[in-house]
């Protein structure tokens, strides 16, 4: 049986690709980012680059496909677009998911070569170790596992001292996929978490058998809180977060390479963008 490698620097990442949009926040709605990567993945898969696109929302919140399921999952997601919220279900794994502008956003977007989905596993551990390089100044470990407790629990959960800061999802298509990385820098994990477990209490009231992530207060936390993330020159933890993964990915990357890797760039248009988004929404979204 072949091997999956997980060596970082033979994982084709020397010529990935930097779409830094953490400070593009024009796109109110949450799945633009979303259908964003979609495309961006059909591209690769046609031969395009590889890139890492980095991104954030000022208020989001990203529901699983288990969740959209829950007997109220329509009233709680109303509830939360009362509070301002941009909602959606996400086509990728996982579960229920606040965003704002304390949380990082990475989509790896790569090529299949050769082992297919053999090879999902070794996928989510680049993605792991990408991260880890990005904290390795800070001393801190940063721990794979799921966490108990903790909001969108898996097995890619990366943790800190116990306290999940960051999860892993992934898409599959045809010739390319895309790991998602939600990475919560900024702010308190205890609120967060305690919006996600006020959203299944409304969309799961009256269930007697749970089916969704028991979620306490106490088991997710931001870099801020957890590794004292921050710079002498008073930027967010968030800001000091993203330039540490493009430094991480600049080592890697080549002039000729890169060169090679840019001539095959395509980003769509807006409106192919929201075309997208209207099939995400139809295919996945809460029937009422």
């Amino acid at each position: 049986m072949a091997e999956c490698k997980t060596s970082f620097h033979s994982d084709g990442l020397d010529n990935i690709l930097l779409l830094d949009r953490t400070q593009h926040l024009e796109e109110s709605d949450i799945l633009y980012p979303f259908a964003l990567d979609e495309l961006l993945c059909r591209h690769t898969g046609k031969g395009g680059p590889a890139v890492c696109h980095l991104w954030r929302h000022p208020r989001g919140f990203v529901m699983g496909l288990r969740d959209s399921r829950l007997p109220h999952a329509a009233e709680a997601q109303k509830w939360l677009e009362s509070l301002g919220y941009s909602t959606a279900v996400r086509s990728t794994g996982g579960a229920a998911v606040p965003l704002d502008l304390g949380v990082v956003n990475i989509s790896l977007i790569l090529p299949k070569e050769g082992l297919g989905d053999k090879c999902f596993r070794s996928d989510y551990e680049r993605m792991y170790q990408l991260i880890k390089l990005a904290l390795q100044n800070t001393g801190y470990t940063v721990d794979k596992g799921e966490i108990d407790g903790a909001y969108c629990p898996g097995d890619y959960d990366l943790s800190i001292g116990g306290i999940k800061f960051c999860g892993i999802a992934q898409r599959r298509q045809a010739h390319a996929f895309v790991v998602q990385a939600f990475v919560i820098c900024e702010g308190s994990g205890k609120e967060s978490a305690g919006l996600v477990r006020a959203f299944y209490e409304r969309a799961a009231l009256g269930v007697a058998h749970v089916d969704h992530p028991i979620v306490t207060e106490d088991k997710t936390g931001s870099l801020e809180e957890l590794a004292s993330l921050s710079s002498s020159v008073g930027s967010g933890a968030a800001q000091v977060f993203i330039e540490s993964i493009k430094q991480v990915i600049r080592e890697r990357q080549s002039k000729l390479s890169l060169e090679q890797a840019a001539l095959g760039l395509w980003l769509p248009e807006p409106e192919q963008v929201h075309a997208v988004i209207h099939t995400l929404r139809e295919r996945y979204g809460i029937k009422t």
